[in-house]
Parts: C-alpha cells; sequence; structure tokens
C-alpha cells in the first residue's frame, strides 16, 4: 500500500514496506564497510559508524536525490591515511570538517553542473574500475589475522565453509527475485545465512572478528588543533583532494542513480549537503564519508525510490550503536560478503564490453585508463580527472581536423574563404594554411556564417593573419564575426568588415 510522506522540502508516495526493508539491508552493508576502512586508517571502528550514520542522515534529509545512500566511504577515507598517520586524528576531523566547506561553495557557487562535463567512457571506467575493488575488498574477508599478528589466507575447513557460505549468499541473491521482489533479496540472504550459522553451530568468521561495534551516541567537540595558518597549510591540500574526491563519486552515483529511475537529481544541492554531512562528521568525530555506490545499488535493487530508506539504514545504524551490537556483531561475514559480491557484479558495466567493438578506440582507451587508475591507485579523482583530460584532448585533436575552407572568386574579383567548422588552439594551424596572402587578390573575404571562434587562441591566428595581408598591401574582411570578437582584434579594427544584421552575439567566455 502506496502511502504520501511530506518532510521539509519533498512530498513523495512511499512504499513503506520497500524502504523499511531497503533500509535494514542497506545498513547491514555499510557496517562492515565502514568497519574495515576506518581500521585501515588506523582509526576507531566508532569512528567509521560514526560517520555512516551522520553522512547516511544529513544526506538523505537534504541531498540532491532520494535513493542515494552515503557513508563513510573508503574512497575519502584513503586519501587521509598519510595525515592521520603524521599528524594523528584531531587533523583528520579538522580536515573533514574544511572539505565539507568546500563542497559546500561548490554547491552555493553551483559548480555541481561540471560532473556533466564527464564523457560516458570515463563513467564506465569509473563503474568498472570501482566494481573491480568492491569485489577486491571481499576477498579480503578470506584472509585472517593470527595470535602472532600475522595475516593469511584462510585454509581447510574455515576456507571450505566461509566459501560455502558466500555460495549460498549469492545463489539467494540471485535466485530470490525470481520466486518474489516483496522483499529484497539481500536481507533474505543474510538473514538465512545467519539462520543456518546459528542453527547448525557452524564456526565461522563473523563481524565480531573485524571489531566491535557497540558505542554512545556522537558528541560534539571542535577538534583540538592549534588554529594557525601553519595548520591550514597542513590540512587544506588533504581537505581539498578529500572534497574532490567526495564530490566526483557523489555526483557521478547521482547520475548513475538519475538513469537507473529515470528521473533528475540535483548536483548542486548534493553538493551542498555531502558539504553539511563532512561539516558535522568534523565536529562529531566521524570520518567523513560520500555516497557509496554498493549501498545505493542495493538500496535501488531492495526497491528504493525515496529518502526514508537512507533514513531508517541510519537510524538502524545509530540503534546497533547503541543497543543492537551484541545481535549483528553474531552475523557471518559470509552473509555480508557474498551480498557485496553480488552488487560488484552489478555495478561492472557488462555492456562496456559487449559494445566494445563498436566504441572508437579512443573511448576504449579512456574506459580502461579511469578502471586502471581506480584499481591501482584507489584515486577515484586522479581517475576521472584523467579521463576527463584524455577525453579533452581526443576532442579537440578530432575537431582540429575538421576545420575546411570552401574558396571562390566572385564577379568582383574578391576572393572568397568560407569557413566550416570550430576555430580554436587546435585547429589555427590548419587554418591559417588554407590562406594564400601573396597571391591572393587586393580584396579577401573570410566568412564565418559556419564556423565560431572559441579561445584567445583563434583571435590571435586572426590578428596574425590580417597583419600578414597588410603586409601586401591587401585587404582582408571578416564577415559574420562577432562584435565582441571584432573589438578584441584591435590591431585590424581598419580592415574588418561586419555584417551586423546577421552577426550572431557570442562571447569567447560565456556569462556566468
Amino acid at each position: 500500500m502506496k502511502n504520501t510522506i511530506a518532510l521539509f522540502d519533498f512530498s513523495k508516495k512511499i512504499n513503506y514496506k520497500n524502504e523499511l526493508l531497503a533500509g535494514l539491508t542497506v545498513a547491514m552493508t555499510m557496517i562492515p564497510e565502514s568497519l574495515s576502512f576506518a581500521i585501515l586508517a588506523g582509526l576507531s571502528p566508532l569512528t567509521g559508524l560514526y560517520a555512516a550514520f551522520m553522512m547516511g542522515l544529513v544526506t538523505a534529509v537534504f541531498g540532491g536525490r532520494p535513493g542515494m545512500v552515503s557513508g563513510g566511504a573508503g574512497a575519502t577515507i584513503v586519501v587521509l591515511i598519510a595525515l592521520i598517520k603524521t599528524h594523528g586524528v584531531e587533523y583528520l576531523f579538522a580536515t573533514v570538517l574544511l572539505a565539507g566547506v568546500l563542497q559546500m561553495l561548490v554547491g552555493i557557487f553551483k559548480w555541481g553542473k561540471f560532473v556533466r562535463l564527464i564523457p560516458q567512457p570515463v563513467m564506465y571506467g569509473f563503474l568498472n574500475g570501482l566494481a573491480v575493488i568492491i569485489f577486491m575488498a571481499q576477498v579480503e574477508q578470506f584472509k585472517i589475522t593470527g595470535a602472532d599478528g600475522i595475516t593469511g589466507w584462510l585454509q581447510g575447513s574455515p576456507l571450505y565453509i566461509m566459501s560455502g557460505l558466500v555460495a549460498l549468499t549469492i545463489a539467494i541473491v540471485y535466485f530470490f527475485p525470481k520466486i518474489t521482489i516483496a522483499v529484497p533479496a539481500s536481507l533474505v540472504a543474510i538473514i538465512i545465512v545467519f539462520a543456518v550459522v546459528v542453527g547448525f553451530g557452524i564456526n565461522t568468521k563473523t563481524v565480531s572478528d573485524i571489531a566491535s561495534i557497540s558505542g554512545s551516541l556522537p558528541h560534539f567537540h571542535i577538534p583540538g588543533i592549534p588554529f594557525s595558518l601553519e595548520t591550514l597549510q597542513i590540512i587544506f591540500p588533504y581537505a581539498l583532494i578529500m572534497a574532490g574526491v567526495g564530490l566526483i563519486e557523489s555526483l557521478l552515483t547521482l547520475s548513475m542513480v538519475d538513469e537507473i529511475t529515470n528521473s533528475k537529481g540535483n548536483a548542486n544541492k548534493e553538493s551542498i549537503a555531502q558539504g553539511l554531512a563532512n561539516i558535522t562528521n568534523g565536529f562529531f568525530g566521524g570520518m567523513g564519508g560520500c555516497a557509496m555506490v554498493a549501498q545505493t545499488l542495493v538500496n535501488l535493487n531492495a526497491g528504493s525510490r525515496a529518502r526514508l530508506s537512507g533514513i531508517i539504514a541510519s537510524v538502524t545504524i545509530l540503534i546497533i550503536i547503541l543497543v543492537g551490537a551484541p545481535f549483528i556483531e553474531k552475523i557471518p561475514m559470509a552473509a555480508l560478503v557474498g551480498v557485496m559480491t553480488m552488487v560488484a557484479i552489478s555495478t561492472f558495466q557488462w555492456v562496456s564490453i559487449s559494445i566494445i567493438n563498436k566504441m572508437p578506440k579512443s573511448d576504449i582507451f579512456v574506459g580502461m585508463t579511469v578502471a586502471l587508475v581506480t584499481i591501482v591507485l584507489h584515486n577515484l579523482a586522479l581517475a576521472v580527472l584523467v579521463g576527463v583530460v584524455i577525453s579533452a584532448l581526443v576532442f579537440a585533436w578530432d575537431n582540429a581536423k575538421r576545420i575546411r575552407a570552401r574558396k571562390h572568386i566572385d564577379e568582383n574579383g574578391i576572393k572568397h574563404y568560407e569557413i566550416f567548422g570550430p576555430l580554436f588552439f587546435g585547429s589555427v594551424t590548419a587554418f591559417t594554411d588554407k590562406f594564400d596572402p601573396v597571391n591572393d587578390p587586393e580584396q579577401t573575404v573570410i566568412d564565418f556564417k559556419e564556423s565560431r571562434i572559441v579561445d584567445m587562441s583563434a583571435i590571435d591566428a586572426l590578428d596574425k593573419l590580417s597583419k600578414r595581408y597588410t603586409q601586401y598591401n591587401k585587404v582582408l574582411h571578416l564577415k559574420h564575426l562577432s562584435e565582441d570578437c571584432r573589438k578584441m582584434l584591435k590591431n585590424a579594427e581598419a580592415v574588418i568588415d561586419v555584417n551586423i544584421q546577421e552577426d550572431p552575439t557570442y562571447k569567447v567566455m560565456p556569462e556566468k
């Protein structure tokens, strides 16, 4: 039964059953990931759980779109490990706080829209690389640390039991939706595997083997660091990287959810929410985070399409911290590994393989590069930046080759060059080579009706070309050139002929 809920600025038709079950499932999958990355960074397990609670709650209520899940993501904490080891946890909280401020500024100044500049091959590479990372993180759960502190792979019966339970979980997640979609398959799998382990008294790795998750409410405190320029110099680079990684992953996740749900999210609103959530983390002892692709997919696959599931997941994590830890700590890790393995499989863009022979070679290279950088460096911001830069260079090169000039001499002996294609830094050399100032007649016209001047390199090329014609006492007319660009060609003003009536008005740098 569907009802309507109105909370803050949104009004959504809610399927309460789906939202409740999705929220519980998401909470179960967020706990081990937040614990694992907190421990990896040398932090208290509760620091990761507090981040999962605060990030999830704040972004669920104030975020740019329903259905997204945020938490203590590994992508953001990985870039701060060096800071934590050299300066301590208080500097971490200050960095998370500053990163939140930077993210809010991105949303306030409406820079979130620039995520639209990320090409599809970069998205494929990002998601494929992330799928591999998620899968490899599950493989790590097949390791165990002995009493001597040495970590090694499970062997013998423990390995067979763990593998069997993971296989059972995967089978349930895969086949259960064919029976019914009334209950999330992931939650059913966790419950069944838990029941099998408890019912048969199977000895296997559980959540408690990672860390204890019992604690109290997070409390407010101002990071205990010196408020000085030296401190700012230490934390600002880390905050900038964290803010970039967090926003890129969050906004790419938002775009992914847009495609899955066939709806439109608000990137700037999401940026502000991410920033607010990280500021909250900085003041309340969380390790910060961003949107979590895997948990978001779990949420959507469980049928959630509203904000309620994210709120339920966050509140569930808080309840678990306060009172439910003894029960949750008994959940077999095999169940969570199986669920996350299926998430990794669904995150991987298999269509990118099926259409690989139909894609341009440059797009294939971009996608593979982004995936490799994501996998090897675990730096999602750098991976996306590399992909965007390569795509931009390929685009510039392709367009540089497309500039053409149609030439003819009219009945008055005036030579006309009709230019086709954009004139910008990549095409100015090919453009200039098309002209012959020595042999052209005294009157020459360049018609820009089918072209566009894009940047200062183009304007500089026109300025130099006009000077070359002037050296030979010839006049160069630039027709259908915008008034804005004409004013910038100061040295050529005397010989420019502009058709005002047909002249488009555009600027080299668009207005904000």
